[in-house]
């Protein structure tokens, strides 16, 4: 059976799918327990969460769910505190603070403190898997995770980003194509010369590690996922496709502008958060793109605008939110998330079934 592998057997999932732990409310309890009662493996996105809030929603979603469920968390990133940048920033997000009301925020010194408590709410909460996002947790929070008998599970941009999650031991590793929405992961080497595209990176990666490699980046359908397990993916993770799902968190004009986009409208920029992502252009990055080597790095750009992006959701001017989309955004569907796991599973054995 083409979802009986190494990776559905050691994560106790029925089909090779994990939703992306996505953060910033779109991952909701009600979707992870979604995609896990159907056979996937749900993930919470709790890159930017409190351990406290990490530790509710993980408690709401063992309400929903008695299946597997994961939980993705930022490795922390230390940015120089530029007060030019900063200052230059500021500058130009004035006019947006000022109509929208929002006032300038405090910026702090980066603390690992609450990534320390997010790891131990997973080891207490005796969580299935816990996925890193934007560099390698160390081999001591490895450790510490599988003692507890938790899987681990890296991300990575280029082979030699997977050969270095394998070598901090991590259990399964993310392989992110350019195609992927949001936030890009690359950690080691420029973001420029990581943009390799799935269908490239996936065998390539799959070929240099032992551990089993898992595909990302424009998946969005039963075609998909039988592609990469062809390339040799012993599983897909899908973020795009879930975040326009019924249960998702994201804000209606994120949702609504992914169903009416197209493959030629996305873009990588970093004038949201500082690190490049992958987004449907808008007039916030329009503006601001020309400015964007000059802006302060992340988290302390994400600082810097989170106030005017959500006020912008909430005051319904979609032009200046970020609206994170993989490249196949004409492949988006509204539908409840076990249908649209039901979709994929029927696609990849009818396909099996005419060859």
């Amino acid at each position: 059976m083409w979802n009986n592998n190494d990776v559905t057997k050691t994560l106790g999932i029925t089909y090779p799918i994990i939703q992306a732990g996505m953060a910033g409310g779109t991952t909701t309890p009600e979707l992870i327990a979604a995609v896990s009662n159907a056979g996937g493996l749900g993930t919470l996105g709790a890159g930017y969460m409190k351990a406290q809030d990490v530790k509710e929603a993980i408690q709401r979603i063992k309400e929903l769910t008695d299946r597997p469920f994961g939980v993705n968390l930022f490795i922390p990133e230390a940015s120089e505190i530029s007060k030019d940048k900063i200052k230059k920033a500021n500058e130009l997000l004035r006019p947006y603070r000022e109509e929208l009301h929002v006032s300038e925020p405090e910026i702090k010194e980066i603390s690992t403190t609450n990534f320390d408590k997010q790891v131990e709410v997973i080891i207490q909460e005796k969580i299935a898997v816990c996925s890193f996002t934007f560099g390698v947790p160390s081999k001591d929070t490895v450790h510490r995770l599988k003692e507890e008998n938790i899987i681990v599970v890296g991300t990575a941009t280029t082979v030699s980003e997977a050969m270095i999650n394998e070598e901090c031991g991590v259990d399964m590793v993310v392989v992110q194509g350019s195609e992927a929405g949001g936030h890009r992961s690359t950690f080691s080497g420029s973001f420029v010369d990581s943009m390799i595209g799935t269908m490239s990176l996936v065998p390539q990666a799959a070929d240099h590690v032992r551990i089993p490699v898992i595909a990302a980046g424009g998946i969005m359908d039963g075609r998909g996922v039988l592609a990469a397990l062809t390339l040799g993916a012993k599983a897909v993770q899908m973020g795009t496709a879930f975040v326009t799902a019924i249960e998702s968190g994201a804000k209606t004009q994120h949702i609504d502008a992914i169903l009416k986009s197209t493959e030629d409208q996305t873009v990588v920029t970093s004038v949201f958060s500082g690190k490049p992502a992958r987004g449907i252009q808008n007039d916030f990055i329009r503006e601001i793109k020309p400015y964007e080597e000059d802006l302060p790095d992340y988290p302390i750009m994400n600082t810097l605008t989170t106030g005017i992006r959500n006020e912008a959701a909430k005051q319904d001017r979609p032009e200046w939110i970020h609206l994170w989309s993989g490249q196949s955004p004409r492949l988006s569907t509204r539908q409840h998330a076990a249908a649209l796991l039901s979709d994929i599973v029927l696609q990849v054995e009818s396909i099996l079934s005419s060859r």
